[in-house]
């Protein structure tokens, strides 16, 4: 043997390597080819040991490959189309049943016995016994239709007759042709036999065309009307997130709801919901009103709401059942529901729409945000109190940043603002604040406490006031008028550290209570602001007292109901379906719009605490520029040593005349003559009485009624300069003021 029979020869794992070579372990051993022939003829007969190796081969490459067609989404798309030709069938046929048989009246019925509506079980059954009579009458016509037809016919032959006759009568007169007089008949049986012949050259293939475009018919219909489930693709429920909300929806949506058994039996027994209203387009979603049977709540369904919202193709969030009569939308025993649009609630609000210019009004209300309908929101302010609460960092803060930002920008409203922590939320507010405090410390607390009992007083007296220009409530035109009836804001955020205090909580809560009962028409407003409901944290009695509730993202139900009142909860009323973190800076609000309750996306004000920027600086800054002369601004009445002193003698000089006048008129007088002065802002008659006596000054009583006489003033200005005395200053008047608030 030659060297080159002795190299290795590979072929398919069969290694040879010269005539002593042992076989190799991975293939069968064959004899060492010699020639050209010889190599293809081993190499074919290893394809089939290889083939021969591996039975089946061929039959899991013709499963795979039926697997991947099978699979594929145009093979989905073709059987769900083929689908909707029997479910169109369906269709047509249940419709061409309900139109020839009473079934459909049969099912109102039976509806109406199970949801114990009797009334209309009886109006069905009326209408049931009238089409079976019209019904009837019809067959009855449809029998006598050939021989009333058969009666008729020698009438219509007699008239065609007589019209052609007369036609080829005046034919042949206008020819002079006697044979013209057959024309009309000629040219009829041409116009025949025209048709005959288009008919039956077009018989055929229109024959052939019917049951195709019945067909088409009946996919056409099926497709229109969603079909059946089993016609669904695979990749439906990625597509179906934008579905239409109809009635036949949220039926099917109800129907899917197994944990409530009553609406189970109902169904089951051919119960079907009465729509109040129908699913009708509401901003971004659709809302709707529908009656549920006996034994079932609005608290049911609302309770299933993660299983209504996957019915419907929502987000929990984006279904919002609540109970129809309480919210006046529907009669008792009713459930209204709101279905946003798919993706619509995650969506950011829109910029703050005073940023850049415009001014607001506390009388009608300040931008508050965008509700899930996607209309803005006006907070109503005057004749309101707020409480905001909810889980930290949730956006309480941005709420009453926007809240108290709109106010700025009236240039009536006075702003008083205590933070019971050490943030600066409200850094940038602080040139239009009347009063700005922030920290944890006690005499934060207590000028807190001071001001709200000064509050108090301020109702009281504006009351009086009021009462004096006989006007039921506080105006915008009587607050432009006269500036001791401004409206005023006040703020207390971080709230629980106020009421929660050892020392001055039980006084804080009792003072705010008060101020809140009669505040409404005297335009104090009172905002709170607070992590917990409990009542160490925000006193119940004054939680049910306010008329503006908003609730971030809460834990439990005891927290919701603390926020936005007892039962809100039960009613479907719910801040705990809110995903904390994804829907930061969303809220319920109730006490905004007739609407029970709304989901609303507070308006964000930027602010970086990186860099200290803070967007409400800009909007503070134009807020300055706009400010109506007579607001107060940058005034704590906690520190009385940042006043000019004022004399009153000589304050009473200027507003007096030569007449005599009330002694009880005199206090107006003064604050339209210093707006700013803190100690006339809470001034009346008896307190006015009482310092004109510590001064010297007479006063009469003529008829039981304190006057005073201008030449008994100046008296008395006259005299203290002759004699040098100091004069009653600002500051022992604020002291004594202060003292009696």
């Amino acid at each position: 043997m030659n060297d080159d029979t002795k190299r290795p020869l590979i072929i398919k794992g069969v290694i040879e390597d010269s005539d002593d070579a042992e076989p190799c372990p991975s293939g069968p051993t064959l004899p060492a080819p010699h020639s050209t022939e010889d190599i293809e003829t081993t190499a074919d007969n290893v394809v089939k040991a290889s083939q021969a190796a591996e039975p089946g081969w061929t039959r899991v490459r013709l499963l795979h490959t039926v697997q991947v067609i099978v699979q594929h989404e145009r093979t989905h798309s073709v059987w769900r189309h083929l689908g909707y030709i029997p479910a169109g069938a369906e269709i047509v046929l249940g419709r061409l049943w309900d139109s020839r048989t009473t079934a459909r009246y049969d099912r109102f019925i039976r509806r109406a016995e199970a949801s114990g509506d009797h009334q209309a079980a009886l109006d069905w059954a009326e209408l049931r016994a009238e089409f079976v009579r019209d019904r009837h009458a019809r067959r009855m016509d449809f029998l006598n239709y050939p021989v009333q037809v058969m009666l008729v016919m020698p009438k219509i032959l007699a008239g065609l007759l007589l019209v052609f006759g007369a036609a080829g009568v005046l034919l042949a007169v206008a020819t002079r042709h006697i044979a013209e007089a057959d024309v009309p008949v000629v040219v009829a049986a041409h116009v025949v036999l025209a048709v005959g012949v288009v008919v039956s050259v077009a018989w055929g293939p229109l024959l052939l065309s019917v049951p195709w475009l019945g067909v088409a018919i009946l996919w056409q219909v099926g497709r229109t009307a969603g079909g059946t489930m089993w016609t669904v693709a695979a990749k439906a429920d990625a597509q179906d997130a934008g579905v239409i909300i109809t009635a036949d929806t949220i039926v099917l949506a109800l129907r899917n709801l197994d944990k409530i058994p009553p609406l189970k039996k109902a169904f089951k027994d051919g119960w079907t919901p009465a729509f109040h209203t129908t699913p009708v387009r509401d901003g971004r979603g659709y809302f709707a009103v529908f009656g549920v049977p006996l034994g079932v709540t609005a608290e049911m369904i609302a309770d299933q709401r993660p299983v209504l919202a996957r019915n419907v193709h929502r987000a929990e969030i984006e279904v919002w059942p609540s109970d129809a009569e309480k919210a006046g939308q529907g009669p008792p025993g009713s459930v209204a529901v709101w279905i946003a649009d798919s993706g619509t609630i995650s969506k950011a609000a829109p910029e703050y729409p005073l940023m850049y210019e415009g001014t607001a009004d506390v009388f009608t209300g300040v931008p508050g945000g965008v509700v899930a309908r996607g209309d803005p929101l006006l907070i109503p302010v005057v004749g309101n109190n707020v409480v905001c609460g909810g889980q930290m960092g949730q956006g309480k803060s941005n709420a009453c940043r926007v809240i108290m930002l709109g106010c700025s920008l009236d240039p009536l409203a006075v702003l008083d603002v205590f933070v019971f922590a050490n943030n600066g939320d409200f850094d940038a507010y602080a040139p239009r604040l009347n009063t700005y405090r922030k920290g944890v410390e006690d005499d934060v607390i207590e000028a807190a406490v001071k001001r709200l009992g000064e509050l108090y007083a301020e109702v009281a007296r504006r009351e009086g006031r009021l009462a004096e220009l006989g006007a039921k409530k506080l105006t915008r035109q009587i607050a432009e008028q006269h500036p001791d009836l401004r409206p005023i804001v006040a703020l207390f955020s971080e709230c629980h550290e106020l009421f929660g205090h050892p020392e001055f909580g039980e006084l804080a809560g009792e003072l705010a209570v008060k101020t809140a009962k009669r505040a409404r028409k005297t335009g104090v407003v009172l905002g709170f602001d607070t992590q917990s409901s409990r009542k160490a944290a925000i006193p119940p009695a004054l939680v049910e007292l306010v008329s503006v509730n908003v609730c971030f993202y809460t834990k439990t139900w005891r927290s919701n109901d603390g926020f936005l009142g007892d039962g809100s909860f039960a009613a479907g009323i719910r801040a705990t379906e809110l995903r904390p973190g994804r829907d930061r800076g969303t809220s319920l609000i109730t006490g905004v719009s007739e609407a029970q309750f709304e989901l609303l996306r507070w308006y964000f004000v930027e602010v970086d605490d990186d860099t200290g920027y803070d967007a409400a600086a800009e909007v503070i800054a134009r807020a300055m520029a706009n400010l109506a002369p007579g607001t107060r601004i940058a005034a704590s009445v906690a520190d009385p040593n940042n006043f000019e002193p004022r004399d009153l003698l000589e304050d009473l000089d200027r507003v007096l005349g030569y007449e005599r006048v009330r002694l009880a008129d005199l206090p107006a007088l003064l604050r339209d003559l210093a707006p700013d002065w803190v100690p006339y802002r809470s001034m009346t008659g008896v307190r006015l009485r009482e310092l004109l006596d510590d001064a010297g000054v007479t006063v009469t009583n003529t008829g039981n009624v304190p006057q005073l006489w201008p030449k008994d003033l100046r008296s008395v200005l006259a005299g203290r300069s002759e004699l040098g005395a100091s004069p009653l200053s600002r500051t022992a008047c604020m002291a004594d003021v202060l003292r009696t608030t």
